[in-house]
C-alpha cells in the first residue's frame, strides 16, 4: 500500500520522499536506475543559499540581493513571489540537509564559516560546497543513506530499476501510475499498476536531446512527457541552459562554473580574453551570455577553440598551484588528469554542453501541477524560479525546497484539498502542442541522429529555417514509427526513452519558433533582440490522441495500495 509515488531519486525526490514519510505518509520511490545515478550526483558548483540568519553565515548576503540576482539572470520570466519564498526559505533547506547527514565544507572544521564560493550573477560569496567539487555527489549519498534508513523500518518502499510508463488519472486526479521492471539488457518485464493519491515527478532533465551535455544518460525528460500524456501544462520549453564551460572532449565533462569563480579565465585561440570584449562582468556574467561567446569562438576563425586558463587563480600562501587545484575541485582535477591535461600549467580546451532545463511542469509555489494530485519538484518541474536563464547553483536550492514543501503536504492532504491557483505571471492562455504530421525524414531514426538535428536546429544559436527543419524530422520520426502508438508498448528501456525524447524534443522545438525573439537561454539569429511584448511565459497541454488518453481501468494485475 502506498499514498505517495515519487518518481526520481535526485535531491528533490529524496527530499519529497523523506518528508513525507517522516509526516507519516506511505511512500514508494520509484527509479529506473540505481538510487543514486542521477544528475544531483554529478553537481559540482554547490548550491546558493542566503546564509546571513544561521551561525557562520555569509554576513555580506541578504535575502534583496539573492532575490535581484536570481531575477536578473532570468531576463523577464521569473516570479517574484516564488523567488521571494525561495531565498526565504533557503536557511531551513540548509537546516534539512545537514539535519539529514550533508556535511558542508568549513574553512578550518565544525563551528568555522563555511566555504561559500562565488559563481556568475551572484552579488556575493553564497555558493555552499561539500567535498570541494563533490556536493550533488554528498548530498546524493547522504539522502540515499536517510531514505535506505526510512526503507528499513518500513517507511518507504524503494523500487530501483523500475520505469514509470503512464501516470493515471481518473476524474481528473491522480490515482496511480503503471510501472515495469527494467530487466538484464534493459528489455523491460510486464506493466503493473500501482495505485496512490498523490504522484510526484520528480525525474530530472532532458539533456540527452543533445550530442553535448553534462547530463547522465537518464536524463530523457521522462517527468515532462508523462506530464504531457497526463493532461499536465508544461511551460517555457524553449528555455535549455547550455553551460558554457564543458570539456571538449567525448563525454563533455563539466568544469564547474566555480573554477570561473575563484578566477580562471577564457581565451581564444590566440590567448586573446575575449569575455572582456563581451560583457563588464567578463567570466563571471550569465551562463548563456558566456555560453554563446564560447560557442562563437569556437565556430570562428582560427582552428575554433576556447580555452580555460587557470594560471590566473590567486593560490594560497604555502601551496602550489597543483596542489590548490587538487585540494579545492579533486573531481576535476582527477578528470582532467585522467585525459592527459595538467590544468595547472595547461590551457584546458572547453566546449558550450546542454546542462539545465529551465522549461517543465508548470507548478504553483508549493509544487502542484493543474491535474490533482500530481506535483513536480526539480528540473523537470517550472515553478516560476528560473525564468528564462538560471542563475548558477541554484537549482539544488530550489530542489531541496520544492521537495520538502510537496512531502509536508501530500503527508496531511486528501487529492480534492489542494486546487490549483493562478499564476503570479502574466501569460498567454496555453497552446495546445499540435500532433505529429508526417514529414521529412532524411535519415532512420537513432538517438544520435535525434541529439544532432537538435544541436543543429534548437542549439546555442537558433533560427525559424532550423527549427523548421528540426521540427520536420521530428514529426516525420513520430508519424513513421509505429513504437509511439498505444497498442505497441515498447519492448526496452532505450524504446520508451526515445519515446520520451521525441516527444520532449518536439514540444521543446514547436515553443522555440513560437518564441520569435531573443531572451535568456533562448537565442534567436533571426531575432537577435528582446521584445517586451514577449516577455510572458508560455503555457502548452498536450492535443489529444490515442497514446495521451490517461484514464485507465485498473485490473487486477496491480501492485496493491
Amino acid at each position: 500500500m502506498t499514498d505517495v509515488i515519487v518518481i526520481g531519486s535526485g535531491i528533490a525526490g529524496l527530499s519529497a520522499a523523506l518528508s513525507a514519510a517522516e509526516a507519516g505518509a506511505r511512500v514508494t520511490v520509484v527509479t529506473k536506475a540505481a538510487l543514486t545515478h542521477t544528475a544531483t550526483d554529478r553537481a559540482q558548483g554547490g548550491m546558493a543559499a542566503m546564509t546571513s540568519s544561521l551561525p557562520q553565515g555569509q554576513s555580506k548576503d541578504s535575502a534583496r540581493l539573492h532575490v535581484q540576482d536570481t531575477v536578473v539572470a532570468g531576463a523577464g520570466l521569473c516570479e517574484p513571489p516564488v523567488v521571494k519564498g525561495v531565498v526565504r526559505d533557503s536557511a531551513d533547506a540548509v537546516r534539512d540537509l545537514t539535519g539529514r547527514g550533508v556535511t558542508f565544507d568549513r574553512v578550518a572544521g565544525p563551528g568555522s564559516p563555511w566555504v561559500q564560493g562565488l559563481e556568475a550573477a551572484h552579488s556575493v560569496s553564497r555558493i555552499l560546497h561539500a567535498g570541494g567539487d563533490a556536493t550533488g555527489h554528498v548530498i546524493q549519498e547522504a539522502l540515499s543513506d536517510r531514505t535506505r534508513d526510512a526503507a528499513s523500518t518500513g517507511h518507504i518502499r524503494i523500487l530501483e530499476y523500475t520505469l514509470v510508463t503512464l501516470v493515471i488519472t481518473g476524474g481528473h486526479r491522480v490515482v496511480g501510475a503503471t510501472l515495469r521492471p527494467v530487466l538484464a539488457g534493459g528489455r523491460l518485464g510486464p506493466e503493473e499498476f500501482l495505485a496512490a493519491d498523490h504522484v510526484v515527478l520528480a525525474s530530472g532533465g532532458a539533456g540527452q536531446l543533445y550530442p553535448y551535455t553534462t547530463n547522465p544518460e537518464v536524463a530523457t525528460g521522462d517527468g515532462i512527457a508523462l506530464a504531457l500524456r497526463a493532461g499536465a501544462e508544461v511551460r517555457d520549453l524553449e528555455f535549455f541552459q547550455f553551460h558554457p564551460t564543458a570539456l571538449a572532449a567525448p563525454g563533455s565533462f563539466l568544469i564547474s562554473e566555480a573554477v570561473r569563480g575563484e578566477g580562471a579565465v577564457l581565451r581564444d585561440q590566440h590567448g586573446h580574453r575575449f569575455m572582456t570584449d563581451v560583457d563588464p562582468r567578463a567570466e563571471l556574467a550569465p551562463r548563456d551570455v558566456v555560453a554563446r561567446a564560447v560557442f562563437a569562438v569556437r565556430t570562428g576563425s582560427g582552428d575554433g577553440t576556447a580555452y580555460l586558463d587557470c594560471s590566473t587563480i590567486p593560490v594560497p600562501e604555502g601551496l602550489t598551484r597543483a596542489e590548490f587545484l587538487a585540494q579545492r575541485f579533486p573531481t576535476i582535477d582527477a578528470s582532467l588528469k585522467a585525459h592527459g591535461i595538467d590544468w595547472s600549467a595547461e590551457l584546458v580546451p572547453v566546449s558550450p554542453a546542454a546542462h539545465y532545463h529551465m522549461g517543465g511542469i508548470v507548478t504553483d509555489e508549493q509544487g502542484r501541477t493543474n491535474v490533482t494530485g500530481l506535483w513536480a519538484a526539480g528540473e523537470c518541474s517550472n515553478t516560476g524560479m528560473h525564468g528564462a536563464n538560471r542563475l548558477a547553483s541554484n537549482s539544488l536550492l530550489e530542489a531541496t525546497v520544492f521537495g520538502r514543501r510537496i512531502g509536508e503536504l501530500v503527508a496531511e492532504s486528501s487529492p480534492t484539498s489542494v486546487p490549483w491557483p493562478p499564476s503570479h505571471v502574466s501569460e498567454r492562455e496555453p497552446h495546445e502542442l499540435p500532433r505529429s504530421r508526417s514529414g521529412t525524414t532524411p535519415e532512420p531514426f537513432t538517438r544520435e541522429a535525434l541529439q544532432h538535428t537538435m544541436w543543429r536546429g534548437a542549439g546555442v544559436f537558433r533560427t525559424a529555417e532550423g527549427l523548421e527543419q528540426a521540427k520536420a524530422t521530428l514529426e516525420g520520426w513520430l508519424a513513421a514509427s509505429s513504437s509511439w502508438g498505444a497498442t505497441d508498448a515498447p519492448d526496452t528501456l532505450t524504446d520508451v526513452e526515445d519515446r520520451n525524447l521525441l516527444t520532449v524534443g518536439h514540444a521543446l522545438v514547436t515553443a522555440a519558433l513560437t518564441r520569435t525573439e531573443s531572451r535568456g537561454a533562448h537565442q534567436r539569429a533571426d531575432f537577435p533582440s528582446a521584445d517586451a511584448q514577449q516577455a510572458i511565459s508560455t503555457r502548452w497541454i498536450a492535443a489529444p490522441t490515442a497514446e495521451s488518453t490517461h484514464e485507465r481501468t485498473v485490473h487486477a494485475d496491480s501492485l496493491g495500495r
